[in-house]
């Protein structure tokens, strides 16, 4: 694989970010976060929304670093290493919450909302793939 191609691929993982960046501000609604939230305690709550928030600002600035800095993600660096290895783990790690961690027994029925985990999940594992196939471009 040529590194103007892996440069491409982590450009486009890098808009898909932003893509799921934009999705997630509908998770909100279509899970009914504020109906479900309401009864537990307030700092609960906060942490809850704080800790969304920065699952939300790191996707969106491995979003910035992929688009932007795709040609230093490739590079031989240590920083290029490791930060194509924690966001290829990061993922990876979120596929496995998927489905060895999260009861999705509750999980709202119907068509949409499996055309939009299939959608989530497949974006999971593309950025995995990515992201681990820069990292081992960086190690040869």
């Amino acid at each position: 694989m040529t590194e103007s191609f892996l440069v491409k691929l982590i450009f486009w993982a890098g808009i898909g970010h932003f893509i799921l960046c934009l999705a997630s501000l509908l998770i909100p609604k279509a899970l009914q976060w504020r109906k479900h939230l309401k009864n537990l305690q307030p700092l609960l709550r906060q942490m809850f929304w704080t800790y969304a928030g920065y699952i939300l600002v790191i996707n969106f600035c491995f979003g910035i670093v992929s688009v932007w800095g795709g040609n230093e993600l490739v590079g031989h660096s240590f920083l290029a290493k490791s930060m194509t290895l924690f966001i290829a783990l990061y993922w990876l790690t979120r596929i496995g919450i998927q489905f060895l961690y999260f009861d999705r027994s509750q999980a709202p029925k119907g068509f949409i909302y499996t055309l939009g985990e299939i959608g989530l999940v497949g974006m999971f594992a593309s950025f995995t793939f990515i992201y681990f196939l820069a990292f081992f471009h960086t190690l040869a």
